[in-house]
């Protein structure tokens, strides 16, 4: 019997060798390329058959093969190439804005939170924080590139390439409630007056931080130590209290307000026969040691630091003895005084005035800026007819707006007890506010301790 097979003029081409996969691609190549030759069952001579450029059939059972040219490889490998530079180069730019993304989240989260515990304050609830105490944010980039055959048409004989990519970003956040023993000791304990001499030094308003921070000015009339209270309600102490607060202002505004440590150098002298060796050596660790022949004596000599005095007047200008009265003055008060003296002769001297500005703690503020939106609102009060000009007496510490519906036009804003509280930061006073919420949340930072972290924060980058 003959093997079947398919026949032209001169050539027979055994079809039946073909495997079913190479015959159905051999003869879909054949329906779109074969215009001429002699056909029996639809199958064209491998001699008579011209395949297309870029195709051979082997000689070996009549099988198309694709023969691939070299350049388009050479494009291929250059944008795989290209695929990875770019992934590299993405990374810091990712870096750049998760950092700046997650700071703006934390500031803007404490920053609601300050506000929501004013409302709170001033609905009478409870005053809670919450902190974020770590950040763990994973990115991973994956970038895939490859070549395939072109299926049809004159492109057939070249490769596409095929490029494939994924950003995925897996951040984990810590929250961490500021609750316990020592949060609340630090959110109840007054400031002391370093911290607010900190801010002082940073050109912030004088009548801006005593109307935040102070509780009371303490003065003494009459050789009677007498309280007068940062509270509204109480009338006459709170006029009296904006009254010397507007009065420094306005010494400050000419720049005439100094806040200077009083130093004083103490002496001693003591028989040269009394000292030993040993008791020579230890004492020029601590003092400045000076030896008079005459007398056989030495005289020691220390440097004391005293409290920080605001004056409106250099304290160096002072006499020694002066200088060592008022350190022993202010040595007797408090941590938590900021302790003042305003002399004549000097500018704001029409007015003199000379005593303490007892400060307050974190929580009293709050309850202070809470109570203002209801019963102990703050009201104007005129400067006294001594004070030179001033630039500015808001009627607000910080003014803050409630109403029934979301406010325009305002920096921050939150839902609380179905109203919306917001600090007004439009209108002339914009500054003023803007400065106080900013002092506000500096004096938070200054009270919490750091928020206990599960792990080392980070921030990585996987490729």
């Amino acid at each position: 019997m003959k093997t079947p097979g398919h026949h032209c003029a001169s050539h027979t081409f055994p079809f039946h060798r073909l495997s079913l996969t190479d015959r159905t691609r051999f003869s879909a190549r054949l329906r779109l390329e074969t215009t001429h030759a002699s056909i029996r069952l639809g199958i064209p001579c491998r001699l008579c058959y011209k395949p297309a450029e870029g195709w051979s059939i082997s000689p070996e059972g009549g099988r198309m093969m694709m023969q691939r040219p070299t350049f388009p490889v050479q494009f291929t490998l250059v944008g795989i190439f290209c695929s990875l530079t770019v992934t590299g180069c993405l990374s810091p730019i990712t870096l750049n804005r998760a950092v700046t993304s997650y700071d703006e989240a934390i500031t803007d989260a404490i920053s609601k939170q300050l506000l929501i515990n004013i409302a709170r304050a001033h609905q009478h609830q409870p005053i809670h924080f919450t902190g974020v105490s770590n950040i763990a944010a994973t990115f991973d980039f994956r970038v895939s590139a490859g070549a395939t055959p072109a299926l049809t048409g004159e492109a057939s004989r070249g490769l596409m390439p095929i490029f494939g990519g994924s950003v995925a970003e897996n951040p984990t956040i810590s929250i961490a409630p500021m609750e316990g023993e020592e949060f609340t000791k630090r959110l109840l304990t007054p400031f002391q007056e370093a911290k607010f001499l900190l801010l002082f030094r940073q050109r912030y308003d004088i009548d801006l931080l005593l109307r935040l921070m102070a509780q009371e000015l303490r003065i003494k009339e009459n050789g009677q130590e007498v309280a007068y209270r940062n509270t509204p309600t109480d009338r006459k102490s709170y006029e009296m209290f904006r009254r010397v607060v507007t009065h420094l202002s306005a010494i400050q505004d000419q720049n005439q307000l100094h806040a200077e440590p009083l130093v004083y150098h103490r002496t001693w002298t003591i028989p040269a026969l009394s000292v030993t060796a040993e008791g020579f050596q230890a004492l020029q660790k601590e003092y400045l040691v000076a030896y008079n022949q005459k007398d056989n004596t030495y005289t020691l000599r220390k440097q004391v630091l005293g409290r920080t005095l605001i004056t409106n007047y250099d304290p160096d200008t002072l006499s020694p003895d002066e200088r060592a009265r008022l350190i022993d003055e202010t040595e007797e008060g408090h941590l938590n005084d900021v302790a003042f003296d305003i002399r004549p002769g000097h500018i704001g001297g029409e007015y003199p005035l000379k005593g303490e500005f007892r400060l307050r703690s974190f929580n009293t503020i709050l309850n202070f800026l809470g109570r203002s939106l209801g019963e102990d609102p703050e009201y104007h009060v005129e400067k006294d007819p001594r004070t030179p000009a001033i630039l500015e007496n808001p009627v607000h510490t910080m003014e803050l707006l409630l109403s029934d519906g979301a406010p325009s036009g305002v920096d921050l804003s939150i839902q609380s007890h179905g109203k919306y509280y917001a600090v007004n930061t439009t209108g002339p006073l914009a500054r003023w506010n803007r400065e106080a919420f900013q002092m506000l949340y500096l004096l938070f930072q200054m009270t919490v301790s750091e928020v206990p972290r599960v792990g080392v924060p980070s921030i990585t980058i996987a490729k």
